[in-house]
């Protein structure tokens, strides 16, 4: 073990610091933010990893040019790196979070950002009583073209939003199950509604704004775990736009797909895990060619990812701003995940707001129990 963080170094004059990241937890996610922050050298430099495995984290370091690893959080966060990455798995989140947040260090926390509302309530306290921020890795939100649509449907440029189509179609083999904390309600929160399809509507809710409303169903069809494996919803928006969403991990043909209609025009992309502007059409609505080249103006270089996420980071911290996306905006995505469970185990619809403290699916994602729950047991017992 090797001494965790390098002090600071002096920045030139008239520079801007280069910021000194900490990643904590080296698994297969912690090098998709370790390859983020070198897409942004000379501005910020991951100098330390820390995890419970220490060969894992001294191979992480060596694949990544990182000076320092370590298996003690605590030391790390003494030398006071200016961020940390939580790259764990999503049951340990929160605690870590925590960690962080008391010894004063900001935090960029990979989704889901909590199991539960109760637990990203408890976070977003400690976050705003102790003045440091902690934002959620909502990376396809800062694709050059995401947050260009975003722009024109802010500013009216495409007329109302009207019908909205939001697909996660993924497709994990049983095997991906067999990492112990997958599949299950009490170290991962839930299944593709909770870990998968969360990037993708997410992005839905940063481009309409506001959702009142959801009816969804979720099954457990073809793969033995406690959580979901697909699940479906109809949500509607504040602005009256109604939307469907399917997050799935049973799907051969894997797709990411996000449809928006408005008044003046079809707006659509198809990708996989992060997209550019090659992936993204404008079908005009008719007499309204003149919005075909809305997005024509947008690079056609990157793709939503990590490293743009990190950029906008960046940036906040030059500036002093609050690092995008703060938890209170997180929440309101982590909301809609819990009242989507709320409405697939209890048949009812859920509104926004309805889920508060003392409610079932406040504390737990799976809150009265999955319906496939009793077949679990019965499954168990008879092995």
């Amino acid at each position: 073990m090797n001494d965790p963080v390098p002090s600071p170094q002096e920045p030139l004059a008239g520079a801007a610091p280069v910021r000194r990241h900490l990643v904590i937890g080296t698994g297969a996610i912690a090098h998709a933010h370790a390859s983020a922050v070198a897409a942004h050298q000379g501005r910020a430099a991951v100098v330390s990893a820390v995890d419970i495995d220490a060969r894992r984290a001294e191979d992480f370091a060596a694949g990544h040019g990182i000076p320092h690893w370590s298996t003690d959080l605590a030391q790390a966060l003494r030398k006071r790196p200016d961020l940390a990455h939580i790259c764990t798995p999503p049951g340990s989140h929160v605690p870590l979070a925590l960690q962080c947040i008391e010894a004063g260090v900001p935090v960029l926390l990979e989704k889901p950002p909590a199991l539960s509302l109760a637990e990203l309530d408890e976070l977003l306290e400690a976050s705003e009583r102790n003045g440091v921020d902690v934002a959620v890795v909502f990376q396809h939100r800062f694709g050059a073209t995401g947050l260009r649509l975003r722009q024109l449907l802010r500013e009216g440029a495409l007329g109302r939003p009207l019908v909205a189509v939001c697909d996660t179609m993924w497709y994990r083999p049983p095997e991906y199950f067999a990492v112990p904390w997958r599949g299950k309600w009490d170290v991962e929160g839930g299944g593709p509604t909770m870990g998968h399809g969360i990037h993708q509507f997410d992005l839905l809710l940063a481009l309409l704004g506001d959702w009142t409303e959801v009816s969804a169903m979720a099954a457990r069809l073809a793969r033995e775990t406690a959580t979901e494996d697909v699940s479906t919803a109809l949500v509607r928006f504040g602005n009256g736009a109604l939307a469907t969403l399917v997050n799935s991990l049973l799907s051969p043909r894997e797709t990411s797909v996000l449809r928006i209609d408005t008044e003046r025009a079809t707006v659509e992309v198809e990708h996989l895990y992060g997209y550019s502007r090659d992936d993204w059409t404008i079908t005009p609505a008719p007499g309204q060619e003149s919005v075909t080249d809305s997005l024509a103006t947008v690079a056609t270089d990157g793709q939503s990812c990590h490293a743009d996420q990190v950029g906008a980071v960046l940036d906040a911290m030059d500036s002093g701003g609050p690092l995008p996306v703060p938890l209170r905006e997180a929440r309101d995505t982590m909301e809609l995940v819990a009242a989507m469970y709320a409405s697939a185990f209890t048949g009812k619809t859920v509104r926004k707001g309805e889920i508060v403290p003392g409610h079932p699916f406040y504390t737990r994602m799976d809150g009265t129990g999955a319906p496939w729950a009793e077949d679990l047991s019965l499954e168990g017992a008879s092995l």
